[in-house]
């Protein structure tokens, strides 16, 4: 992770960048929120409280957050990472959607994740195109 970091720090950035610091307790909160919201979705559909259907945007938001760290700090490539965060609000807005019927405070919890998940778009699109 120390390459990782020095890569990092050493990429041009927009003066409106956070601190590389800020990254982690946000994620700690955030985490702590798609534990819950999401562990809830998955156990009503084992349940069968909810179809499939409901529950992809879920399975595929946790895949494309996963590799998204594999994707600009392993593989150190912005432009995919750029496509994966974009994947990222997708799918997320798509599970907002799709669970508020079901269960609203499902959706509501969700609202930190998708303003965070916005901001990281903004910010992933604005460093791959500094750094192009």
């Amino acid at each position: 992770m120390n390459s990782s970091s020095t890569w990092y720090n050493n990429i041009i950035r927009p003066e409106w960048a956070p601190p590389s610091w800020i990254f982690g307790p946000v994620w700690s909160v955030l985490y702590l929120l798609i534990i819950i919201s999401f562990g809830k979705v998955f156990l009503m559909l084992f349940q069968k409280q909810l179809p499939f259907i409901v529950a992809l945007p879920f399975i595929l938001n946790i895949i494309f957050n996963v590799i998204f760290t594999y994707f600009q700090f392993e593989l150190k490539n912005n432009v995919l990472a750029s496509i994966d965060i974009i994947l990222v609000l997708g799918t997320l807005i798509w599970a907002m959607i799709v669970i508020f019927p079901f269960a609203r405070w499902i959706s509501y919890i969700q609202i930190p994740y998708a303003l965070w998940v916005s901001f990281a778009t903004v910010l992933q699109i604005t460093i791959t195109y500094l750094n192009k």
